[in-house]
């Protein structure tokens, strides 16, 4: 396993507790079509979150949420929009972004942005 495949499931497995805590069930976890991946579906009463998880260690050029640019959107708009048209259920989805900041082994920050993109942008 390299070190970026093990900090970014380092990253999900956080998030993955961190929802969890706070209410939410775990649907899925890296669901993958030709051309997308979501890196975690939550879903919390009537809402799926599809969230996308980003792990940057402390002192990164470029921060997790500058690194979910609109070219990732789009991608994560047209997965989350195949889940739905599979998922037999009546939820209303919305995309969320957490990023985390880790120093060697320990994290630095997560912060959890809930709505932090709609589908109108792609």
């Amino acid at each position: 396993m390299s070190k970026q495949y093990e900090k970014g499931s380092f990253g999900e497995d956080k998030t993955a507790e961190f929802l969890i805590r706070n209410g939410y069930e775990i649907v899925r976890r890296n669901y993958r079509v030709k051309g997308g991946e979501i890196d975690i579906i939550a879903r919390k009463g009537d809402t799926l979150a599809f969230v996308e998880v980003k792990t940057r260690e402390e002192g990164s050029l470029i921060s997790g949420e500058e690194a979910v640019n609109l070219q990732k959107r789009r991608l994560i708009i047209k997965t989350a929009q195949r889940f739905m048209s599979e998922y037999d259920d009546e939820a209303d989805g919305r995309f969320d972004v957490c990023s985390i900041v880790t120093k060697g082994d320990a994290i630095v920050s997560l912060k959890y942005y809930v709505s932090a993109f709609d589908a109108s942008e792609n």
